[in-house]
This record gives structure tokens, sequence and C-alpha cells, in this order.
């Protein structure tokens, strides 16, 4: 079930640290193995840690997903199960949800008396709304895929054996547009979305007016003038 533990996000870490320096790569699309996505942290490893040691462990997954949200390249999560509690949480971390009509979400932890520890108290107000997420948050309720569609914690439900290729035919065009101006645009959105609207708008002319000292941006522009596919420089 991908329980998460000191070893699994660690890994993760250094899974996240190869990719973003990987020039081969330029979308990552993060999903689980059988039915789950991630059914959450490992509550056997947590059981029994003491306090001072619960907080590193939480601050362990925070850098973790962290690493996810701020890395320049686009990140997809394909959620083809349970994504409870740091499921969830990682789930959130990427760009944006696909999910298969079996996924399930939540974030029961207070239902054994704890509270979400990698992200979930901040990252869910921002992705559906104060009210929403305080509803799941306080109930620990799980909710199916097609009510996560409707508050908005996903874009798109599609059947399970559909899902992988949904989400690469979207890798896939996102491939095909201008990469350098792909990861200043989340580079922007992330970072405006922290901040007032003039700052935001200050950050957004910085990544427009850098586009332009960019070979895609000649590409792009002279492919259109010349109603043609534009070539773009990959990596």
């Amino acid at each position: 079930m991908n329980a998460l533990n000191n070893d699994t996000i660690t890994e993760i870490i250094d899974a996240v640290t190869i990719i973003s320096s990987d020039a081969e790569v330029d979308v990552l699309i993060v999903t689980g193995a059988d039915k789950a996505f991630v059914a959450g942290a490992d509550i056997a490893f947590m059981q029994n840690l003491p306090a001072m040691d619960a907080r590193a462990f939480g601050a362990l997954g925070q850098k973790a997903f962290r690493m996810i949200e701020a890395m320049e390249k686009p990140v997809i999560a394909a959620v083809n199960g349970f994504a409870l509690g740091g499921g969830c949480e990682l789930a959130m971390c990427c760009d944006f949800r696909i999910a298969s009509t079996k996924a399930k979400f939540g974030q029961p932890e207070v239902g054994l008396g704890i509270t979400p520890g990698f992200g979930g108290t901040q990252r869910l107000p921002r992705l559906v709304g104060a009210g929403m997420a305080k509803q799941l948050l306080f109930t620990a309720d799980v909710i199916d895929a097609n009510e996560a569609l409707r508050i908005g914690l996903v874009n798109q439900v599609v059947e399970p054996e559909t899902l992988m290729d949904t989400v690469k035919a979207i890798a896939k065009k996102i491939t095909s547009k201008g990469q350098i101006a792909i990861r200043l645009t989340k580079v922007a959105a992330n970072e405006g979305t922290q901040t007032d609207i003039d700052r935001a708008m200050s950050i957004e002319a910085d990544a427009f007016g850098l586009c332009f000292a960019t070979a895609d941006q000649k590409e792009g522009m002279t492919a259109f003038l010349e109603k043609r596919k534009a070539n773009f420089i990959t990596g």
C-alpha cells in the first residue's frame, strides 16, 4: 500500500533529486502500484515515536513534498487508488491530479489523534477552499474520485484501465511546448500565489521578459508566423 516511513520518504527525495537534474526528463508522473497511490504514513512506524522524533519525521515528509512542489518541471499525480493521509498530501504537492474511478481521498489523521504532518493543513485549503478543507480535515471523511472532482481536488476522472494513457497523453502535450516557458510559468504561478498581486505581477513580468532571451521564443513565434509546428529545444 506504499506506506510512508523514513526509508520511503528518503527514497522519494533521492528520486526527485535525480529527476530534477536529468535533462532527458521534462515531465514527472507520480503514481502508485496495485490498488493504492499511497494509503498513508506507516502507522506501525509512527506509533511509539517521541514527540521530537515525530516532528522530525513530519519535517522530512514536508521536505520531500516541497521538493516536488518546487521542482521547475511539471509534476502530474496519476491517482490509481487510495490516497489517504500522506498519500493525499503527496498528490496535493503535484501540479495537478488525474484520478481513476477507484481513487479515494482523505486526511484521516484526527481519527488517530494527530494532525496531518506533510502539508495537508496548508495545501488542502489552498486547493478546495477553507470551508470544504476544514470539513474534510475535522471529520476525517474519505471521498471518492467524483466528489474530489466536484470540489476541485482533481482535474479529471477516468476509468482505471485508461488512467496512465490519459496522463501520458497530457504529459506528451506538455513536452511538445517550450520547456523553458513551461518552467518559468510554473515558477511564476507558484511564487505569485504566495504573495500580493502587485509582487505577483512583477514575478510574471520577469518570467515573460526572460522568455525573450531564449531560442524557444524565437522558434515558437517564427513557427507561428510560418504556419508550421514549432521545433523546441528539449531539456
